[in-house]
């Protein structure tokens, strides 16, 4: 009989125990965003609505208060496309018929801290295709898995798993128009929802779904605060590969964080063959490694909160730095590798490099009488040449060292 009434009492606690939720995997998150039916989620579109819609009902469940305008989690933004390939679009003050609107989506964690954290990611992407897609057969639906809903289903998790930690406050953006050059950011640093401030720091995911077998991670930004370095090699307890880079600035959504003074952290694991194609889609990602890297940025933001108020630092900005060069090699540099030489990730069809031989995964180590040890030797390299002229360039092909005619 005192059997039956323990058993009738748990019965009864379960019966009465309130409905959870499962909790969203990220491969859920990104097979939604990167679902043929938001036809790669372009700026103004309805598919970019559509997204926008979703990321603000995740935001719902795991509890984050709206922090867009009017008490809702969107921020809206009205820009004038460019028809120019060489400029970029423009905000417009109003609304008109050659105008469109783009959509941040913002959710705040309040858990009465001194300071705020940003999280960010950009969920747009390139549509159908056009300006900015490196396809070049008509048009067809660039779904972004990688790029960028990888970042999102990343910041989504991170979400999730923050609302137990209470050392700051989190503000979670889902930027727009990143593609079309850094619209949203920049939108919401000039219109802040939050006393800038406030902000502590910012971390930015883009292209965080492919880690490879190296495990290394591209970490811009380093050089932004003087505690980054440090606290970046702490945390690492997973046998990550870290790339470092200096500079605050670069192409994605954290640059617009970096020009209000605030440091910042962006993370990336490297471009491939799919990057602003068709073929980035929701079957490719490494979502054993995706976890890792949230993994290891929640034990970053958990390291850095024993530091309190960040100091901000500039840093050289690498991009003004890079020589002008008339030729092209026409291949894609490898941005995670870390060893000597610049490394190719990529050749381009009818170019000099394919034309020699040169294959993906080579390592140039030395153009004509010129080294390569990285990229910046790479690119001042490459500038000393003419259009027409021959040269050999030595590369290692796995262990074996090769050398190759190419001519510019």
């Amino acid at each position: 009989m005192r059997a039956f009434f323990i058993l009738f009492f748990i019965c009864f606690l379960i019966s009465c125990k309130p409905e959870t939720k499962p909790v969203v995997s990220m491969q859920e998150d990104v097979t939604f965003l990167a679902d043929d039916a938001l036809k790669g989620r372009q700026t103004g579109t309805e598919g970019e609505q559509l997204a926008a819609e979703y990321i603000a009902k995740r935001f719902e469940e795991l509890g984050l208060e709206p922090k867009g305008d009017n008490q809702s989690y969107f921020q809206e933004f009205t820009f004038r496309p460019s028809s120019n390939p060489h400029e970029q679009a423009e905000f417009a003050d109003s609304e008109n018929d050659s105008t469109q609107t783009g959509i941040n989506v913002v959710g705040y964690l309040d858990h009465n801290a001194a300071s705020t954290i940003v999280i960010g990611a950009h969920y747009d992407h390139l549509g159908l295709g056009g300006e900015g897609s490196l396809y070049r057969e008509g048009e067809a639906i660039h779904n972004g898995a990688d790029d960028n809903a990888s970042g999102v289903a990343v910041m989504l998790d991170l979400a999730r798993r923050l609302s137990e930690n209470k050392k700051n406050n989190y503000l979670f953006i889902g930027f727009s128009g990143e593609e079309m050059g850094l619209l949203g950011s920049s939108y919401f640093v000039k219109n802040s929802t939050i006393d800038l401030e406030q902000i502590n720091y910012m971390i930015n995911m883009d292209m965080v779904g492919r880690l490879n077998t190296e495990r290394t991670v591209a970490v811009h930004g380093v050089g932004t605060s003087p505690v980054f370095k440090q606290t970046l090699f702490a945390s690492n307890t997973f046998d990550l590969n870290i790339a470092e880079h200096e500079s605050g600035i670069g192409p994605s959504d954290h640059t617009s964080f970096y020009l209000a003074d605030i440091p910042v952290l962006h993370f990336f694991t490297g471009q491939h063959s799919d990057y602003h194609k068709p073929g980035d889609d929701a079957d490719k990602l490494n979502y054993d490694g995706m976890q890792i890297i949230s993994d290891y940025i929640y034990g970053v933001i958990n390291e850095l909160s024993n530091q309190g108020k960040l100091a901000f630092r500039k840093t050289k900005n690498e991009s003004e730095v890079v020589p002008e060069f008339k030729v092209t090699l026409g291949v894609v540099p490898d941005y995670l590798f870390t060893g000597k030489g610049m490394r190719i990730d990529g050749v381009s069809e009818d170019k000099p490099a394919i034309k020699a031989g040169l294959k993906k995964g080579d390592i140039v180590v030395k153009m004509g009488e010129y080294d390569v040890t990285d990229m910046m030797s790479y690119m001042k390299t490459l500038s000393k040449f003419e259009k027409g002229e021959k040269t050999i360039v030595t590369v290692k092909r796995g262990e074996q060292p090769l050398e190759v005619e190419v001519e510019f």
